[in-house]
Order: C-alpha cells, then structure tokens, then sequence
C-alpha cells in the first residue's frame, strides 16, 4: 500500500520536531516523492548523514510502501 503525503509528512515531524517539510508527490501516484526537510538536528553534520538520519526515521519504508524520495536536507540558516 502506497504511502500518503500525511503519513510521511507526521513521520518527518514526529523525527525533527523543530523541523519543517516540504512534500510534492512527482507522479501522482504515493509512490514517489520529493521532500525538503529544513532542521537545526542537521547543523554540523554531513549531507550524506543528514539523509541518513531521514532514511533511519522512516525505518525502512522506502523501497516498500515508498517507492522513491528525491531528499533534500539542509540548517535553517543555508
């Protein structure tokens, strides 16, 4: 069963709190997303770890119910 913007969205605040999201469904489909998650968890951590974080609060549901996500991640202050 595909993944709806509000599941993955409660997901995101649920993981950084302080956070904001930014969610686009590309295809239409729940399938596959885009998301752009704005944290002061991410100041002084590497982008490859930032998205690790991401991926590490989803708890493997992408390639299952979430198919794709295209991730950005980024500090308030970039």
């Amino acid at each position: 069963m595909p993944m709806s913007i509000n599941d993955l969205e409660s997901i995101l605040v649920a993981a950084f709190p302080d956070g904001q999201s930014q969610i686009e469904d590309l295809a239409g489909d729940c399938d596959h997303y885009r998301a752009t998650v704005v944290s002061a968890a991410f100041t002084g951590i590497s982008r490859v770890r930032q998205h690790q974080m991401v991926y590490a609060a989803l708890k493997g549901r992408v390639g299952g119910e979430l198919h794709a996500l295209a991730l950005e991640t980024r500090t308030p202050n970039a």
